[in-house]
């Protein structure tokens, strides 16, 4: 990140002797000269440090004078066997890198895999620590000696830029068809042959095929995504009927074309971490043919621009392209020009590769704006693995998230490392990728492991995996249940509430209970160390389990049913559900056979979605509850807040009942009522409860401050009633700005717990 060439050059600024170099602990300076200028040396660390320098602390110490020091100097990196240093993430291509890829004039004219210390790869590519270029997937690239003179010279912005290549000596990237041999070298040798590999590149998107692109972080799939003929046939592929993709545009007037963009949405879209941000889209006809079939059924859509220098290159002004996820659905993305080869060939017709090894995959990272404030959706490229700061230090902590959106987290000293996103942990392949990631953390973080935690569900393939690692090493495995996980990932977030009690509202669509019972629509008395159920959502029953999940009539009608609301068919969910269906889903709830007890707030978002008629079966996980904020959110100030309103019980855990309001919802279907006012007084009952709710607890102990997480909570219309409610009735409301709401903060609430009970 260029410290060491900025501590040089600010001690000859300042004409101060001794040395800097980078060990496991962090940097290491050792100063000389007159004690104001090293004062002044001071002052200037953290005010005029490098723009991807985070400085956690600085602990200055006197030692004797050194007599026969005469200059200022860069020593060599050091390793220690038991300390670590946080890793930088990937980040985005620099303005000066950027100046030189558009510069025909420069060496570096349009080079895929410009770079220097303030820029480019860094996780992705480190196998170990100190970063050093031997122990990258650089080591392999013999520096030219233009390059090597940069790298050698404190005073050049490429000094011991780890990845810094040319054409000269560095990767190339090249061109195939699907039916070539992946593994045969077809790359450029000088600039004509780049263009003609970018030309064909472009020219596979023009026709109309599927492109299979290697990034920083893993493989895309890559298309036009103004023809829908070829986001059809990705759809078709991968197996991803309406699921939302990503776009990828040249820059921020094409952006604007077709989404509106605030400024903090703007701020966010041009930030180094270059994250897909989701934005609404702009009511435009010319551009309503692609966002429906990029993002059907969806108010939002993905968009992130150029973060690499291919990205540059490949991106088109006006022209955007889809850049998904370059993985067979449900498996990790692809890391290797062989697992391409073998793992994508039937869903891309061609790619676009190169021989810089990746040796850490890591994601596009994802995020909403809700007002100023960013909310994570999924933490990955640009952000893994920063540290989360605990604010005191603990034992050495593996915790391997839960079995959707997996994240894993170790924890060393007083610092959290959360992974990046590794995926739904569904199949063997993505478990084997969890594995080689966490044996890459501990190594890298050099953590000394007491405890290993996981999800209470016991049939979690973390969990099990995460029992049999324990047993291996020795220590004891340690169950959390999964709404306190929750809870403590957002306490984990503001350190300064660490020891204070919070109201934890958490909303989600599933979470094993400790009393067996699927959880999800939870009020939690909580601290990092325990927790008390102090308020949920009613039971309901869940037929079928996944089957429910997957068509949400069957949870709307299982609801229905708890709260003795007939079937009639006026209601679209009734319609929905195939009458032989039907006759056998009434028997199954007569007999509570195969249901599981659920008092899931995400579930009760599918049964409305259905019950208004909105979405009968999903494609992808949450499509239902989108598609209700979505209506609703076109339509907030029409409805009566007070349309429609939960039952709150006084017994202990206090039981929040829907009886009324479901009631309410079916007569209006009967009217035919417009189902944006149902959705949105939906909306509004939710919040008010949760404020009622709060104000139960907060007379019963005290607690000024509520807490919001779980995936209902990427929610933002709800977020946003919720928050000004509760403001309000003077509340403090904290919600997730480091982690996300939903499984993927998982990872960090449970290592916080487990260090707490070790």
């Amino acid at each position: 990140m260029g410290f060491r060439p900025f501590i040089w050059r600010r001690a000859h600024e300042l004409e101060l002797t001794g040395w800097v170099r980078n060990d496991s602990s962090g940097v290491t300076i050792e100063i000389q000269g007159p004690d104001e200028r090293m004062e002044a040396f001071l002052s200037g660390l953290v005010d005029s440090a490098p723009p991807l320098a985070i400085i956690d602390s600085i602990k200055p110490m006197e030692i004797p004078a050194a007599r026969d020091e005469s200059s200022f100097t860069i020593l060599q990196s050091s390793a220690q066997a038991d300390q670590s240093t946080p890793i930088s993430p990937d980040v985005a291509t620099c303005s000066d890198c950027l100046r030189e890829l558009c510069d025909n004039r420069d060496r570096r004219y349009r080079y895929p895999f410009i770079n220097c210390t303030g820029c480019g790869p860094r996780f992705t590519i480190i196998k170990d620590i100190p970063y050093d270029r031997p122990l990258t997937t650089m080591k392999s690239f013999v520096m030219c000696s233009t390059c090597q003179q940069e790298y050698d010279d404190p005073s050049d912005r490429r000094f011991h830029a780890q990845p810094n290549a040319c054409r000269a000596c560095g990767p190339r990237i090249w061109f195939v068809s699907s039916y070539e041999d992946l593994r045969a070298f077809e790359g450029w040798r000088d600039a004509d042959d780049l263009e003609r590999t970018l030309d064909s590149f472009q020219s596979e998107i023009d026709r109309g095929g599927i492109v299979a692109v290697k990034g920083i972080g893993g493989f895309h799939l890559a298309c036009d995504a103004n023809n829908e003929n070829a986001i059809d046939e990705l759809r078709a592929r991968k197996g991803r009927i309406d699921k939302p993709f990503a776009l990828l545009v040249a820059d921020m007037e094409t952006a604007w074309s077709f989404a509106v963009i605030g400024e903090g949405e703007q701020k966010m879209l041009q930030e180094q971490q270059r994250p897909i941000v989701l934005l609404r889209k702009r009511d435009d006809a010319d551009w309503k043919p692609m966002l429906d079939s990029v993002a059907p059924g969806n108010d939002f859509v993905g968009v992130m621009l150029p973060y690499s220098p291919l990205h540059y290159l490949i991106a088109v002004s006006g022209s955007p392209l889809v850049m998904t996820s370059g993985n067979v659905s449900d498996e990790p993305i692809v890391r290797t020009n062989l697992e391409a080869r073998q793992r994508l060939a039937a869903l891309a017709d061609s790619f676009l590769l190169h021989d810089r090894e990746i040796h850490s995959v890591c994601d596009d990272s994802v995020v909403r704006m809700v007002g100023d404030r960013v909310l994570p959706i999924r933490r990955s490229r640009g952000y893994a693995p920063l540290p989360v700061s605990l604010g005191k230090k603990g034992p050495g902590v593996l915790a391997v998230g839960g079995e959707l959106k997996a994240t894993f987290c170790v924890c060393k000293g007083s610092y959290a490392y959360v992974s990046q996103h590794i995926g739904d942990m569904g199949n063997v392949e993505t478990l084997e990728a969890l594995r080689y990631n966490i044996e890459h953390f501990l190594k890298i973080f050099r953590v000394d492991l007491a405890g290993v935690a996981a999800d209470l569900h016991p049939g979690y393939l973390s969990t099990s995996w995460a029992k049999r690692f324990a047993d291996s090493m020795g220590v004891p495995l340690i169950g959390v249940q999964h709404h306190f996980a929750h809870a403590a990932s957002l306490i984990a977030e503001t350190p300064e509430h660490s020891d204070d009690p919070l109201i934890a509202c958490c909303f989600d669509g599933t979470g094993y209970g400790t009393d067996g019972a699927i959880w999800g629509g939870e009020f939690l008395i909580a601290t990092s160390r325990a927790f008390t159920r102090a308020a949920h959502l009613q039971y309901f029953p869940l037929p079928g389990g996944d089957a429910s999940i997957r068509r949400p009539y069957r949870t709307a009608l299982a609801n229905l049913w708890a709260n003795d609301i007939s079937w009639d068919e006026h209601l679209p969910c009734t319609t929905a559900c195939p009458t032989n269906e039907r006759s056998l889903l009434k028997q199954q709830l007569a007999k509570s056979f195969n249901c599981s007890e659920t008092s899931s707030m995400g579930r009760l978002f599918d049964a409305v979605a259905s019950l208004i008629g909105l979405r009968h079966e999903v494609t992808y996980e949450a499509q239902a509850a989108m598609e209700l904020e979505a209506a609703a959110s076109g339509a907030i100030e029409a409805a009566d807040p007070r349309r429609y309103a939960f039952e709150i019980q006084s017994e202990r855990p206090i039981k929040i009942g829907c009886k009324s309001l479901m009631r309410k919802i079916a007569q209006d279907v009967r009217r035919g009522e417009d189902r944006h006012i149902m959705a949105v007084a939906f909306h509004h009952a939710v919040a008010n409860m949760v404020v009622d709710v709060a104000q139960r607890l907060r007379s019963e102990t005290g607690i000024r401050t509520v807490g919001l997480t779980g995936g209902v909570f990427q929610n933002v219309l709800l977020a946003q009633l919720v928050e000004q409610r509760l403001a309000e009735k003077n509340f403090a409301t904290l919600q997730h700005q480091i982690v996300p709401p939903n499984d993927g903060g998982l990872a960090l609430g449970q290592a916080v717990i487990a260090r707490c009970q070790l």
